[in-house]
This record gives structure tokens, C-alpha cells and sequence, in this order.
């Protein structure tokens, strides 16, 4: 008569929620800075810059948070391109799968996403508030999904899809340099630039809309156009994930 041997269980600090949850500390721990950095930055400087440039020179005539509305998709790649190599061997040297920091990291961009949209929507929300108050016309200056700042839904679900789309382009970018140095990770920046270009073709929002109209291109029903963005983003997370599970943990030169 045989008894099944038990394997032991792991101590309590080992479970894999506990590690997921000491991975997701630990990125956001060392990309807070840059975000909050980034995110004072925008309020201080662009927005009660920006309106106070306007009161100075011709008055008040448009939205001064509007004219920020390129910056959250180029700093999200930024953001993007750093997760890997700050973190990735770190984490991997102390035991944490290749798996696990991608799951974590992917938390992280998509959460840094919804942050940062909740954080334009209020913006604007605030300023509408403040034009109101003060009889000045709040204007749009970009071309967005929405025609109106009341329209929250809309603001959210355009800047989400956009950081999270190039947070995830910047992802892919830095491990592509990351794991195959310079010259491979630049041959592979068209590849590695499509979930951004995706979204930007897609949802047909800010700096691009108007050079693709005199085209005559026609952005896509938003009932395509945001799944297709969210699906793009969740392929280059994966994407992300497949290039760094063969990748080895270089040791620190010096």
C-alpha cells in the first residue's frame, strides 16, 4: 500500500500572489517618480503656465490643458521604454519569473494608463469649471473623439487608448534594445512602434487627424476602432513577454 507524498507547501511569503504583489511594488516603486515628475510637471507648468501666458498676452481664448494633448502619448512611451531595463533584472535575480515581471509590468502600464486619463479628464473637468466662472471661452484646439470636455467618457477612453497603446510601443522598444543591443533594437523599431501607430490610425485623435482627413481617410466605427486598440496593446504585451523569456540576466559591468 503506497501513500502519495505531499509535496510542501511554500512559506507564505513564496505564494505567487505575494510575489505578483512584491513585483507590482516594486515597478511601481521605481517608475513613481517619472510619473509623478510628469504629472506636475503638466498641471504646473502647462496648464497655470499656459493660462497664465494668455492672461498676459491676449486674454484668455482657449483651453490652456488642451494644448497638452500630444505630451501624454510621447511621455508614456518614454515610461514604456524604461520599464525593462530598470526593472527587469532586478526582479529576475531575486527569483521572479520572466512570466511574473511581465504580468506585473503589464498591471502596472495599463494602471499608469487609466491614472493618467482619469487625470486629463478631471483636468478638464476643472478648467471648464474655472472658464465658466470667469465668462472665458474654453475652446478646443485639437481634434479629439469628443467636441465637448463635458463629455468624460469619451476624454478617458481616448487618452487611455493612446498612453496605454504607446506605453506598450515603448515597452517593446526597450526590450528590444535591451536583449539585442543597438543596431537590432533599431531594425526592429517599425515592429516594435505598431500597437502606437495602430491606435493613432484608429482612433484618428489630436496632431494626426487633420493631415489624415485632407486624405480622406475616415476613422473607423469607435465599435471597431477600440477593440481593435485594446487587442493591438495586449499582443505587444505579449510580444514583450515572448522576447524576454529566453533573454538572459546580464551581469553589471565594472
Amino acid at each position: 500500500m503506497s501513500t502519495a507524498i505531499k509535496s510542501p507547501a511554500l512559506p507564505r511569503e513564496a505564494t505567487d500572489f505575494r510575489r505578483l504583489k512584491s513585483s507590482l511594488w516594486a515597478v511601481t516603486a521605481a517608475l513613481r517618480p517619472m510619473l509623478l515628475g510628469y504629472w506636475i510637471v503638466m498641471v504646473v507648468a502647462l496648464f497655470f503656465g499656459g493660462l497664465l501666458l494668455q492672461l498676459l498676452v491676449d486674454g484668455v481664448s482657449s483651453s490652456a490643458w488642451d494644448y497638452g494633448t500630444q505630451s501624454p502619448k510621447y511621455f508614456s512611451m518614454a515610461l514604456g521604454v524604461t520599464v525593462a531595463p530598470a526593472c527587469f533584472a532586478l526582479l529576475v535575480t531575486q527569483g521572479i519569473t520572466r512570466r511574473m515581471f511581465s504580468v506585473a509590468a503589464g498591471i502596472y502600464l495599463i494602471g499608469a494608463a487609466a491614472a493618467s486619463a482619469l487625470l486629463w479628464v478631471l483636468m478638464y473637468q476643472g478648467e471648464r469649471l474655472l472658464y465658466s466662472a470667469a465668462g472665458w471661452p474654453d475652446k478646443l484646439t485639437n481634434n479629439h473623439l469628443f467636441t465637448d470636455t463635458t463629455q468624460a467618457g469619451l476624454i478617458f477612453a481616448e487618452f487611455f487608448l493612446l498612453i496605454l497603446s504607446h506605453e506598450v510601443a515603448g515597452w517593446l522598444v526597450g526590450i528590444a534594445f535591451l536583449r539585442f543591443g543597438s543596431w537590432r533594437g533599431i531594425m526592429m523599431l517599425p515592429l516594435a512602434l505598431l500597437p502606437a501607430v495602430a491606435a493613432e490610425f484608429l482612433l484618428v485623435a489630436q496632431w494626426l487627424a487633420d493631415g489624415l482627413d485632407n486624405l480622406g481617410y475616415q476613422r473607423p466605427p469607435l465599435a471597431v476602432a477600440v477593440p481593435s486598440v485594446v487587442l493591438a496593446s495586449a499582443l505587444g504585451l505579449y510580444a514583450g513577454y515572448r522576447m524576454l523569456l529566453p533573454m538572459a540576466v546580464k551581469p553589471p559591468k565594472g
